[in-house]
């Protein structure tokens, strides 16, 4: 297999699925005893076994969670610097969009000539801190509501939590 055809997108399937059951359930169960587990890799060789990373770890326990669910799983290995189109689209946003935000001094970037690079931590860190800022305005404007609430003071509960949002997002 060529350094090519080795880094190109691939889709896998399951296969026995009575064997990925049992590792399913081994991983399961060693993760219920020690959150972080420890795995190696031993080939047929006579060498040492290796300690595999948490990430290889974490990737082979995705893959596997997702084959047991029946569905297939894609490897697409990323360069570690992206290009402002692979950032966009890995945050599901606009190129203008992003480009806004670089400008604003929200995520780190380099020149690489005329062309903006990103480094792949950095956009996933923004991601991840932008999915939590999610999750607080949605928290903001929640209200306990119950069959005694009054319509019109939930309603303007309601208006005032959009406000406060608003004012807090325009201040930053």
């Amino acid at each position: 297999m060529s350094t090519a055809d080795a880094l190109a997108s691939t889709t896998y399937s399951a296969g026995d699925q009575r064997q990925l059951g049992r590792i399913h359930d081994a991983l399961a169960a060693d993760e219920a005893l020690d959150p972080l587990p420890r795995y190696y890799l031993v080939g047929s060789g006579t060498d040492e076994p290796i300690e595999l990373p948490e990430e290889i770890y974490q990737v082979l326990r995705q893959a596997v969670d997702a084959m047991q669910k029946g569905l297939s799983v894609t490897i697409s290995p990323t360069s570690q610097t992206l290009t402002t189109q692979q950032a966009a689209d890995l945050l599901g946003i606009s190129r203008p969009t992003l480009i806004k935000t670089l400008d604003s001094g929200k995520l780190p970037y380099t020149r690489s000539g005329t062309h903006r690079r990103l480094a792949l931590t950095d956009v996933l860190d923004y991601r991840e801190k932008r999915r939590q800022e999610q999750y607080a305005t949605i928290e903001a404007l929640s209200v306990e509501v119950d069959e005694s609430t009054d319509i019109d003071k939930m309603l303007d509960d309601l208006k005032s939590a959009r406000k406060a949002v608003s004012t807090k997002r325009r201040a930053r």
